[in-house]
Formats: structure tokens, sequence, C-alpha cells
């Protein structure tokens, strides 16, 4: 949603939420961008609560799912896209370890990420966007 200038009034949050990413190191707008952000993370935690509750299979939905969630951009003050806060849930049918805490190194592509995904979902591609390769440790 960073390129959004969406409003969040029913959070108490009044100004566009593209306009306050550009904080300028403002502690009041960097207060809001962050209720911002609990708020979109709240709401994903829901869904995958959600998801775990509803049975399928031998597991639950989530089970049998990869759901990827973060944000497009680390720092809107500086546009910066690297080093994304994303985590990735739900077990995509054993294919992927959960549970754990994995970094990668600072230059590594999100979309190494994105084409690793594809492939544990069985969809044979030998780049996606400006990936460089697949990530270790999806699985442990």
């Amino acid at each position: 949603n960073e390129g959004s200038n969406r409003s969040y009034r029913h959070i108490g949050v009044n100004e566009g939420h593209h306009s306050l990413s550009h904080h300028q190191n403002d502690p009041v707008k960097q207060a809001k961008i962050s209720e911002i952000n609990e708020f979109h993370v709240r709401q994903a935690s829901y869904i995958l609560q959600k998801m775990k509750s509803i049975p399928e299979g031998d597991g639950s939905l989530l089970d049998h799912s990869m759901v990827l969630y973060g944000a497009g951009i680390s720092d809107g003050n500086r546009h910066n896209n690297e080093n994304l806060p994303v985590f990735l849930a739900g077990k995509a049918c054993g294919k992927v370890t959960t549970g754990r805490h994995v970094r990668y190194d600072f230059e590594t592509p999100m979309a190494n990420l994105l084409l690793s995904m594809i492939h544990e979902m069985g969809v044979p591609a030998e780049r996606f966007g400006d990936s460089t390769g697949t990530l270790r440790g999806l699985r442990a």
C-alpha cells in the first residue's frame, strides 16, 4: 500500500499513507506509519488464523498454502526497497519449513523468493523479474 495515499481514519490516521511514508524523520509521522503497519499485520494475522481453522485434507487450508506478506518498501523517506520486512506463512503441503527466521544477504532480490515460491508450486521458470536464482532455506 506504499503507493496509495489512502487514509486510515478508522484507526485515527487521517493523513494519506503515501504522504506519511515521506516522513522526513518526523517522529509523529513515523508513529502514524507504525499504526498503519500494525493495522495491516493484524489483518494478515486474522486471515492466517481463519485459514488455519479451515480443515483441508490432512491439515488446514494454511498447511496447504503459501502466503507471503510484507512491505514493498523499507524506508519510504528514501524510496528504499532493500532489506524488506516480509514473512512467509503456511507449509505449502510440507514443502516449506515454518517457525524459523531466515536472513539472506542484503543484496538478495525479493524476486529470488518469488522464484523459489513458484518452483515449490511446480511452475518451471528460470527467472522471475530481476531474480538471480532461488533461495536456500525454504526447507530446513
